[in-house]
């Protein structure tokens, strides 16, 4: 705006000063040797009208200020008012009370000023709002409020005064820094990790865990408690928990650091901004739960607002005893014979570990002679040739469309959900929220927005695969029918091997012994191999992105517009194929899918494809994950995909130096 009663004066000084200039230079011109006069002169000129111009504001203040006002409804509403109160016009200054002046001018004159340079930072539509605007001066903080009129001219008349409440945000500030934060500290896998140690060994490895934590919380003001042999509890204020996670969790490495050879990790879950610190113990056993299900050595912090990850670069530690599958086994097995049918599901566009889980499953049923059928949509699946195969086997009414799935249900219905724990990437959201109750059946890292409260729960991130899981429970069913054919075999030994990459990725000793015990009930490799093969259109297909790829921060990134119906298999295929060219650690390959984008992501470890595809609203495993982007553009995904792989690098060079440190 115009601050006009400023801009006239000053216009009016730089005219004079102007125009003596001008006089100065034609007499130059005429004779040099007067600039050694007049150039003194000007300077004279200059400072006085300076001067002038300085108290003839101060004397309009003292104008505005005092005599107009005496005896006036403004004089005695705002003069003697205690709270500093101002009057603008736009933007300018052009009345204060006493208050205001002593509180933030120290009597120095400021009518006829620009409002920002009394209070800088100040927005005016902001001081008008309900709450006003939170302002700092002269090492106090003011809340302002204003109140705005249309003015005569063509600007607003605004009133403004502040309130001094220095005090109370001091003190919600200390309150705000003082909640307590509530954390839970678990060693990873501790039993397998130390069977082979003796037992000095296993003593000094825990005494330098234990040191290592109370050197870490020994620098706040809170506290650290060992509760079992291998959990711990602590509880910091909220300013000391600002620090750990600006420092990204640092003791993660520290721990991880202490035995190289050992490999001992830790998962820590942490509430923080609850009601109350029972309601932050809870949250931290949430916490607890996602890091331990998203393959642990990391530390996941639940807020109001949701979960925060943190770490998570070092494979899951695998579990040799196979205890716990013996009794989810059994407990499956109970659900199936209690429901009145089973549906088993797994995630969108399945793909041959998702179909061969599901079949795994669907033996397990047909074995305990409970109907089951497995909801699939053939027309967007990446398993279609293992499909066929069942088919020509007689078959084919085993996968039915999820919209005929749902004429059946009813609420004794046990929905059995293989190789995802999602609820927005399930195949069918109606027939989940339909089904009465719901088994999972899963080896993806735990993320966000995972089914709540599943009467079974069988998740390991350590697993290869969702086909692995399967194979170890088909062998603990009691029922003389529960043993997998030779075609079934090879469906669950084929889905192994996709996730592994022929047994080259992510393979444990289970993963070996699932494969043997699938050999050992009939299933063929050579029979397996002709699952993977493609058509030369899909192998045409998955060539072109294969070229078109691009080499970003050592990734592979490739993008493409909509493919034919049907060539979807070859975005994976091509994402795998990337890996083997020399310095890319990971591969991600975008393609147009209507208005959205699918991406699939790969790595060889190096790169945790997993965090980056979260960036995106997508998840996974530490070396296969993807991501669907709705309402986007191949070129704006791309764009993303760079800025992700971008993040995730200054992540890794952040955690680099802050161990060398």
């Amino acid at each position: 705006m115009d601050p006009r009663p400023r801009f006239s004066l000053e216009v009016a000084a730089a005219g004079l000063l102007a125009l003596c200039c001008v006089l100065t230079a034609l007499v130059a011109v005429c004779d040099v040797r007067l600039l050694a006069v007049l150039l003194p002169l000007l300077a004279l000129i200059a400072l006085a009208l300076w001067l002038g111009a300085r108290r003839l504001r101060k004397g309009i203040a003292a104008y505005v200020s005092a005599a107009p006002f005496e005896g006036s409804g403004l004089q005695a509403s705002l003069a003697q008012l205690e709270l500093p109160a101002a009057l603008l016009s736009g933007k300018t200054l052009v009345w204060y009370n006493a208050a205001f002046d002593r509180q933030l001018l120290a009597g120095e004159g400021a009518v006829l000023q620009p409002v920002n340079r009394v209070l800088p930072g100040l927005e005016l539509h902001q001081c008008v709002l309900p709450g006003g605007q939170c302002l700092e001066r002269a090492g106090r903080r003011y809340t302002i409020f204003a109140s705005s009129l249309p003015g005569r001219g063509k600007e607003d008349v605004t009133l403004l005064y502040l309130v001094d409440d220095t005090p109370l945000k001091v003190q919600a500030a200390e309150y705000a820094a003082s909640r307590p934060a509530y954390m839970i500290i678990e060693l990873d896998g501790y039993q397998e990790l130390v069977a082979n140690l003796r037992d000095s060994e296993k003593a000094r490895l825990m005494e330098a865990v234990n040191r290592t934590l109370e050197n870490y919380f020994g620098r706040t003001s809170g506290f650290l408690s060992r509760v079992s042999g291998t959990r711990y509890i602590a509880v910091v204020e909220e300013r000391h928990m600002k620090e750990i996670a600006a420092a990204r969790f640092d003791i993660l490495d520290k721990v991880r650091s202490l035995d190289e050879a050992v490999g001992v990790t830790l998962s820590i879950g942490v509430g923080r901004g609850g009601e109350s610190l029972k309601a932050c113990q809870e949250m931290a056993r949430q916490s607890l739960d996602m890091a331990l299900g998203r393959g642990g050595d990391q530390a996941a912090v639940k807020t109001p607002d949701g979960f925060e990850f943190y770490g998570g670069v070092s494979r899951s530690v695998e579990k040799r005893s196979r205890v716990k599958s013996r009794i989810l086994a059994t407990a499956l097995a109970d659900l199936i014979r209690q429901a009145d049918s089973v549906v088993i599901m797994g995630h969108r566009m399945s793909d041959l570990d998702c179909l061969g889980a599901a079949i795994g499953v669907l033996r397990i049923c047909k074995g305990l002679d409970a109907p089951a059928v497995i909801a699939v949509r053939r027309e967007a699946t990446l398993a279609a040739n293992l499909i066929e195969e069942f088919e020509r086997a007689g078959f084919g009414e085993d996968f039915i469309h999820p919209d005929q799935v749902l004429e059946t249900v009813t609420p004794r219905t046990l929905l059995v959900v293989v190789d995802t724990h999602i609820v927005n990437l399930l195949e069918s959201r109606d027939v989940f929220e339909h089904c009465g109750q719901v088994a999972v059946i899963d080896h993806h890292r735990k993320a966000v927005g995972h089914i709540e409260n599943p009467v079974l729960f069988f998740h390991e991130p350590y697993a290869s695969s969702a086909c692995e899981l399967v194979s170890e429970l088909v062998q603990y069913v009691e029922a003389p029918g529960a043993k997998p054919t030779a075609l079934e075999a090879e469906a669950m030994l084929a889905g192994i091997m996709l996730d592994t990459r022929n047994f080259a990725l992510h393979t444990g000793v289970r993963t070996f012994e699932a494969a043997a015990y699938l050999r050992r009930m009939g299933a063929q490799t050579e029979a397996v191999k002709k699952l993977f093969n493609s058509s030369l259109q899909e192998y045409t297909v998955k060539s072109n992105l294969v070229e078109g790829a691009d080499i970003y921060m050592g990734c592979a990134i490739s993008v493409a517009g909509e493919l034919e119906p049907g060539m979807a298999v070859a975005v994976p295929q091509a994402a795998n194929d990337l890996l083997t060219i020399e310095g890319v650690g990971a591969s991600f390959v975008a393609v147009q899918k209507g208005t959205g984008v699918n991406i699939s992501a790969r790595s060889m470890g190096e790169v945790n494809v997993q965090v980056v595809m979260e960036m995106l609203g997508g998840g996974g495993h530490l070396t296969m994950a993807g991501a669907q982007l709705k309402d986007t553009g191949i070129e704006q995904a791309e764009q993303l995909i760079r800025k992700a792989v971008a993040a995730y690098r200054a992540q890794q060079r952040q955690g680099a130096a802050e161990n060398k440190k």
